[in-house]
């Protein structure tokens, strides 16, 4: 672990991916209201402009605010190179962004695949591609925060795509966590279960109609389960506060990650309940 680790916010330079909504927005204007010098980027302009104007009520000194593709690797390098130039090493990545999609591999379209990868895996390796090298050169307290996924910790039934990216996330934090360790970057692996997103309404299930009845009464119940943004915002800053490598935003998901280490039994019924329901909420609408 590093000896140092960024215990107050204050005029530190945060940057906040997938700002314009969700976890990242409620991150950012979280960071906002302690201070933080932002740094903000999504790839819907709109939503990350009025995330902006938020903060900047705050009294935040938001530095930019720009709508950035992530899977696009040389846009994201530029856009690294221009922060660091004008405003040095961050101290302070806090990667949201992402994308989500459910579905059975025989109904999953290979573009779907893609798309999980680009922007989840793929997006998460360009950013620190882009800013993880000058914080190593800067050594100081800094934080290397990536959202994965209770998907990156479980094997939830459907989620075969989402999870490809997500696991592959989780490899990358648990190998830097000791990469970047001597040069006082904490890392930090972020692993939400439910979370009442914007996200929630539009995940893509291959195959199946969302305004179905009984599909949408099974999104109901989760998202009466779920946290909210806020909620998942605090969780992974204090996270972050207290030096925490994995940081769960609900019980429920630690709880089932002990399980699957020490009782697989209990993991495996959890697993085939949770698809028994699925499946029952999608029967007659795949092949």
């Amino acid at each position: 672990m590093p000896k140092r680790r960024i215990k107050d916010y204050r005029d530190t330079l945060c940057v906040v991916t997938g700002a314009a909504s969700g976890i990242g927005r409620s991150t950012a204007i979280r960071l906002a209201g302690e201070g933080a010098r932002l740094v903000l980027t999504d790839v819907k302009d709109e939503g990350l402009q009025a995330t902006a104007r938020d903060c900047e009520v705050q009294g935040a000194a938001v530095l930019v605010s720009e709508a950035l593709d992530l899977t696009d690797h040389e846009a994201v390098t530029a856009f690294g190179e221009k922060v660091i130039a004008e405003h040095g090493a961050p101290d302070a990545i806090l990667h949201v962004a992402g994308n989500s999609a459910w579905g059975r591999p025989d109904v999953l379209e290979h573009r779907v695949w893609r798309s999980m990868v680009e922007v989840n895996l793929m997006g998460t390796i360009h950013v620190i591609e882009a800013f993880i090298p000058a914080m190593m050169v800067a050594r100081k307290p800094a934080a290397l925060v990536m959202v994965s996924s209770a998907a990156g910790l479980l094997g939830l039934p459907w989620h075969a795509a989402y999870s490809a990216a997500k696991f592959g996330i989780r490899g990358i934090a648990e190998v830097l966590r000791f990469d970047l360790a001597p040069y006082d970057i904490g890392v930090h692996l972020v692993c939400p279960g439910a979370v009442d997103t914007p996200l929630v309404g539009t995940i893509e299930i291959a195959g199946v109609d969302r305004s179905d009845p009984e599909v949408a009464k099974t999104a109901a119940q989760f998202q009466r389960h779920a946290v909210t943004p806020d909620q998942a915002a605090e969780s992974m800053l204090e996270g972050v506060r207290k030096g925490r490598y994995l940081i769960y935003t609900s019980p429920d998901i630690r709880l089932a990650f002990a399980a699957q280490k020490f009782a697989p039994p209990a993991y495996r019924l959890a697993m085939k309940l949770i698809s028994r329901k699925i499946n029952k909420a999608a029967a007659g609408r795949l092949p």
